[in-house]
């Protein structure tokens, strides 16, 4: 799907609608494109097309053009962080701790996401979105909702005055190059030594990756943000993971409702601690080796 084109077959793009599209009809053999306008040739700006007519072989503007909106996600401040209980309030507000001033980040859905509301004044960094958009905002109120402005959790989001908007192809260049400074995700379990699983839990439907893989193996930093334990007290902190990985010795910082953990060299320090516990209690729900660092402190907020 594009936005316009011209009947030679140049297509525009509308925001973060680019995607993977460009990429699909340059490795296809037929490109059937359906648009929402098509104009003589001309009235495009060869400056602004982003996939020249060689590419495309067949145009369609039927009578309905419909935009489906995933995640239709909206601003309300009344709902701001409500149910929001205290203990992940305590990671997120934690995470919000690692952003450092002019950093690009790529923030994961949930409780990644909720630490940008949490940015220490005089601090102003630049997320970045896989599927095609660095820099953007809080999610839009009712009547600014734009299908063709989502993230990478195809939730409905806003642009800021330094957003650009590119295709995923540029996207992962930027990842892959190292380009992001840092990577805040969930997880479903840690080891010990760093390795990290949040993918898939086998029997369960997944839809894919997505960038995780590409983003926890570019040399970006990996802070990992989760719950201690999983429903029932399960280990999610462990002595090796039993889930597929996405990623072998990639994580270099766990924060916890319990606690903050460094990884280095393939060993786990615990360097903060939740006045919520005891270092007694933290061990009994971690299913890791860690050491306890001599300067430990308590966890920051």
């Amino acid at each position: 799907k594009g936005w316009k084109a011209d009947t030679r077959g140049n297509l525009i793009f509308r925001r973060t609608a680019r995607n993977f599209n460009p990429d699909c009809a340059r490795a296809g053999k037929i490109c059937i494109a359906e648009v929402e306008e098509i104009v003589e040739p001309g009235q495009l700006d060869p400056d602004e097309v982003h996939l020249p007519g060689i590419f495309v072989h067949r145009l369609i503007k039927g009578p309905k053009y419909e935009k489906r909106i995933e995640k239709r996600t909206v601003f309300n401040p009344d709902a701001e962080n409500r149910g929001l209980n205290p203990a992940r309030e305590r990671i997120i507000k934690r995470a919000a701790k690692e952003f450092k001033d002019g950093m690009y980040c790529n923030l994961g859905i949930g409780l990644p996401t909720m630490a940008s509301n949490y940015i220490p004044a005089g601090v102003q960094i630049e997320m970045q979105s896989e599927n095609g958009l660095l820099g953007f905002g809080p999610y839009p109120t009712d009547d600014m909702v734009d299908a063709d402005i989502i993230n990478a959790g195809k939730e409905t989001v806003t642009t800021i005055p330094s957003s650009s908007t590119f295709s995923s192809s540029d996207s992962f260049a930027m990842i892959r190059g190292a380009h992001v400074d840092l990577t805040v995700l969930g997880a479903l379990q840690v080891a010990q030594n760093g390795d990290l699983a949040n993918w898939i839990i086998p029997g369960k439907m997944v839809k894919g990756m997505g960038g995780a893989m590409d983003l926890v193996s570019s040399g970006t930093r990996v802070v990992v943000t989760m719950e201690h334990t999983a429903k029932g007290g399960a280990h999610k902190l462990l002595k090796s993971c039993n889930l597929p990985l996405t990623g072998k010795g990639v994580v270099d910082r766990v924060i916890t409702e319990m606690g903050v953990f460094d990884f280095n060299d393939g060993k786990m320090t615990l360097i903060e601690i939740s006045d919520e516990v005891s270092l007694e209690e933290l061990r009994a729900a971690t299913g890791a080796e860690f050491t306890v660092s001599a300067d430990l402190r308590p966890m920051q907020q």
